[in-house]
């Protein structure tokens, strides 16, 4: 039964947010008993095609996703030789609007964890600024992203203004630029995990849906690391996209 009502919902049959019929009829038309009914549609929900919704039913989860683009949403002529940081690379890529409340932050003076004193070779509890994001697609959260700098390449900058929006016209990477730290190389690790209740509540998801982690490392042409960045994702709300030659 889960097998024949996920293919209606793959192949269209049930539109997203589209109400599956109640369960009663679900049971008369499939022969069986309420119990199984709610099992399938279970089975359905933890695959994240489906959410309950009081007074509505069992809906079809709207899974429209935005492309992430790879190496080229962080190109060099969209942030230094233009106004197009990263996530506004990805809007524009999907045939989305965008506008400068989509990305609020926070910024602050903390300790640096296990993973950053790693990155950055410091010890722990050192001090760096932390500049957290959640950004927003047509009012829903769609990502949080904080980046962890050392004191002396930001301090005074853009970077640590906590105004909604990008930090300036390039973003953070033309911030860095101007301090005499320009972006060449950088690394990222992405893996997927069930989210932490309270990244449900701020990225406001629906039972059952993974959550993408992504870690990013930006280095300058001469290995210096100057930006460490950890992001969630909510994963039904993303392609991730990546273009690369193929390496000899």
């Amino acid at each position: 039964m889960a097998a024949h009502l996920r293919e209606a919902i793959n192949q269209g049959e049930y539109l997203p947010g589209a109400t599956l019929p109640k369960q009663e009829e679900l049971a008369s038309r499939y022969g069986v008993n309420i119990k199984t009914v709610r099992q399938a549609v279970n089975m359905l929900e933890a695959e994240g095609l489906v959410t309950p919704i009081r007074r509505r039913g069992t809906v079809v989860r709207e899974r429209p996703p935005m492309r992430r683009l790879g190496t080229e949403r962080y190109s060099k002529k969209k942030w230094k030789y233009g106004d197009k940081v990263a996530f506004i690379a990805d809007r524009e890529a999907s045939g989305r609007p965008w506008q400068r409340t989509d990305q609020t932050q926070t910024v602050t003076l903390v300790e640096a964890d296990s993973e950053v004193a790693e990155a950055y070779g410091i010890e722990q509890g050192s001090q760096v600024y932390e500049r957290a994001r959640t950004v927003r697609d047509a009012g829903r959260p769609t990502h949080t992203l904080a980046s962890y700098y050392l004191p002396s390449i930001v301090e005074g900058t853009p970077l640590v203004d906590p105004t909604p929006g990008p930090a300036g016209r390039g973003g953070g990477f033309e911030v860095l630029t101007l301090q005499g730290y320009e972006p060449d190389h950088m690394s990222e690790t992405i893996f997927a995990r069930m989210p932490t209740p309270e990244e449900m509540e701020s990225l406001e998801l629906p039972a059952g849906e993974p959550v993408m982690i992504l870690t990013r490392r930006t280095y300058t042409s001469n290995d210096v690391l100057i930006e460490f960045a950890r992001g969630v994702h909510a994963a039904s709300r993303f392609s991730w996209t990546y273009d690369f030659k193929l390496p000899e």
